[in-house]
């Protein structure tokens, strides 16, 4: 019996000495396919970048949208309102209709980055390997996942916009006699826009979105990596490193494109607003944009501006440094630099 236990124990000591258990666990990652790593990684990073920074989001909701009583409000003193009036619990209301998002989001976005970064370098060599490749991969990579997953932004949107008081009303930045049913959830939500407009409605405000993530994306990659490759060898793999980038990303990205986010957030709840039901406000982003400067003032296009500089920033650094880090723990192999690379 000794002599049993004896020779299991030696040999599991023989196994971690000579590697087999790590070996044994990278054969299993060596089965899983590239692509399923990347949409893996870019899952996991969105998600934790999201939920770090949803306080943030719901209040930049608030303002962007001229929700009543939050549009002449700091962001402390949004926090604070939203805290009085719904609690902890507020800070994330929506949040679960954005993780749900964000997952398959950022996965699709983050793995067709990568493939689009591929596929482009193996097809247009013409173009080089430079920054320019980040930049076309990034736009189109985020195309695919918007319309991919636009449904679950409107419905993140329209939850956020709900601002319940501590007795369970619903206002919406409209007087309670003309309050809308309130949203349960994701999936009345999906259901009931449905109901009221078809596939149409799940696409309402789209066309901002598309035309703000085409740039915004491709910037955001190009930045990242373009500075990624003016950090010396020995700190490349420092996380403040990756923090420092995804934050400079984020911060230049999103400034270009804020208007066109204000567009879609105030199309995406329009029919919660009575003096615009039974017709849309805007037909197209030009107009959204135009009818914002001569209605509200070209200040709206930046409302909640600065608030996003403190949620995307973090947002975008952490989930930069969370998909590195992910690819690393995934064991998922460096990006193909050319055409014969990719074949070695």
């Amino acid at each position: 019996m000794g002599s049993s236990q004896g020779s299991v124990l030696s040999s599991n000591v023989a196994g971690l000495v000579d590697g087999s258990s790590t070996r044994k666990e990278m054969s299993c990652l060596d089965s899983v396919p590239v692509y399923v790593k990347e949409l893996i990684a870019g899952g996991t990073a969105g998600a934790f970048a999201k939920t770090a920074v949803a306080p943030l989001e719901r209040i930049k909701i608030l303002l962007q949208t001229r929700t009543e009583g939050f549009q002449s409000l700091g962001v402390f003193q949004s926090l604070k309102k939203l805290l009085k009036h719904e609690g902890v619990q507020g800070f994330y209301k929506g949040n679960g209709a954005s993780v749900a998002r964000i997952v398959p989001y950022a996965a699709l976005h983050f793995m067709a980055y990568e493939q689009y970064r591929g596929w482009i370098l193996n097809n247009y060599s013409a173009l080089g390997s430079g920054p320019i490749i980040d930049l076309l991969a990034g736009a189109a990579a985020g195309g695919t996942a918007v319309l991919c997953t636009y449904p679950l932004d409107l419905a993140r949107t329209k939850l956020a916009y709900q601002v319940a008081d501590t007795r369970g009303s619903i206002n919406y930045g409209i007087s309670s006699s003309q309050a809308q049913p309130a949203y349960h959830g994701i999936r009345h939500v999906l259901k009931t826009v449905y109901k009221e407009g078809g596939m149409r409605a799940l696409y309402r405000g789209v066309g901002p979105t598309l035309t703000g993530i085409l740039p915004y994306a491709g910037l955001k990659f190009y930045i990242y990596e373009e500075l990624k490759r003016h950090v010396p060898e020995e700190h490349q793999k420092s996380i403040v490193m990756r923090l420092s980038c995804g934050a400079l990303a984020g911060l230049f990205g999103q400034t270009f494109t804020y208007p066109l986010d204000v567009v879609r957030r105030q199309m995406q709840v329009e029919n919660l607003q009575p003096s615009v039901q039974g017709n849309a406000r805007y037909s197209n982003s030009f107009e959204g944009l135009t009818v914002i400067v001569r209605n509200q003032g070209w200040r709206q296009l930046f409302a909640g501006l600065s608030i996003n500089y403190m949620k995307i920033v973090p947002s975008v650094a952490i989930g930069f440094t969370a998909y590195d880090m992910m690819k690393f723990w995934l064991q998922i192999p460096p990006r193909r630099k050319t055409r014969s690379a990719s074949a070695a």
